[in-house]
C-alpha cells in the first residue's frame, strides 16, 4: 500500500492527459501517490521504449497499450481505459471563430486560413493530416502549415498560426485561444486514452491503486472539464 513517504510513481504520459494529471496531482500526493510525469506525444514516447526508457506506468492511447502489452513492455491485463476525445479546432483568443458546423464549411475554413498548425507525431496531426486528402484541399494546405510537436495551441495563442488543430484535452488548457469547436462528426476521430503497468516496475501495487483513481467517479469532474469523456460513459 502506498504511504505518504513513498517515493514518485515514474509515468510515461501523453500529452492528451497532461491536464487531467496536473489537477490531479495534488489529491494524488495526499493519498500517498506522489508521480512524476513525463509528456509527450504517444508516439514520441514510443520512441523512448525504443531506446530502453521505462517507467511504472504508461498512460498512452489505448491501441499503443495494447502493442507494448503484446510485446511483453507492459503486464497482459493491466490495460484500463481511462477516458476519451475528439480532435477540435482553435483560434487566437479573441478572433473570430469561423464556421466549421459542417464538412463543407470545415473545408471553406481551412482554405481561407492564412496558416494551421497541427502535430507532427501526434495522434491528432496524423488524423488532420488524413482529413485534407480526404477532402481534396492537402495541396493548399500543406504549403501554409506549421507541423511540429507539442502543444500547437500555443502557436495560435502567439498568433503564429491562424488556426491550431489538436485533440481537445490538449487544447483547453492552453491560454490565450478560444475553442471553436469539434470537427464535424464525419471527419471526427475518437481517440481512447488507457493505462498500463511496465513489467519492468516493482511498484505494482501503486500503480493499480493510481490507476484506479483516474478511473473512479471521483476523477470524472476534472476528465470532463479537461475535454475528455469519462470511460464510464463510453466502456
Amino acid at each position: 500500500m502506498a504511504t505518504g513517504n513513498s517515493p514518485p510513481l515514474s509515468i510515461l504520459c501523453t500529452l492528451g492527459l497532461r491536464g487531467v494529471m496536473t489537477a490531479l496531482e495534488g489529491k494524488l500526493t495526499a493519498r500517498g501517490l506522489p508521480f512524476r510525469a513525463h509528456y509527450e506525444s504517444t508516439n514520441a514516447i514510443m520512441a523512448r521504449l525504443a531506446a530502453g526508457e521505462r517507467a511504472d506506468l504508461a498512460l498512452l492511447l489505448g491501441g499503443t497499450i495494447e502493442q507494448l502489452i503484446a510485446a511483453g513492455t507492459l503486464i497482459p491485463g493491466s490495460r484500463r481505459d481511462l477516458a476519451r476525445s475528439g480532435v477540435a479546432l482553435a483560434v487566437k483568443a479573441g478572433a473570430p471563430k469561423p464556421d466549421i458546423s459542417t464538412v463543407e464549411a470545415l473545408k471553406r475554413a481551412l482554405l481561407a486560413a492564412p496558416s494551421i498548425a497541427y502535430t507532427k507525431s501526434g495522434a491528432s496531426g496524423i488524423h488532420f493530416a488524413a482529413v485534407i486528402e480526404q477532402l481534396g484541399i492537402a495541396d493548399q494546405i500543406r504549403p501554409k502549415a506549421k507541423v511540429q510537436d507539442g502543444l500547437v495551441g500555443d502557436l495560435a495563442a502567439r498568433g503564429e498560426a491562424a488556426m491550431a488543430v489538436q485533440q481537445m484535452s490538449e487544447l483547453l488548457p492552453v491560454a490565450g485561444i478560444d475553442i471553436v469547436g469539434p470537427l464535424p462528426d464525419a471527419v471526427q476521430k475518437m481517440s481512447v486514452f488507457s493505462a498500463g503497468i511496465f513489467a519492468t516496475s516493482e511498484r505494482r501495487e501503486a500503480a493499480v491503486a493510481l490507476i484506479s483513481f483516474l478511473a473512479s467517479r471521483e476523477a470524472e469532474p476534472v476528465l470532463r472539464d479537461k475535454g475528455l469523456e469519462p470511460a464510464s460513459a463510453f466502456v
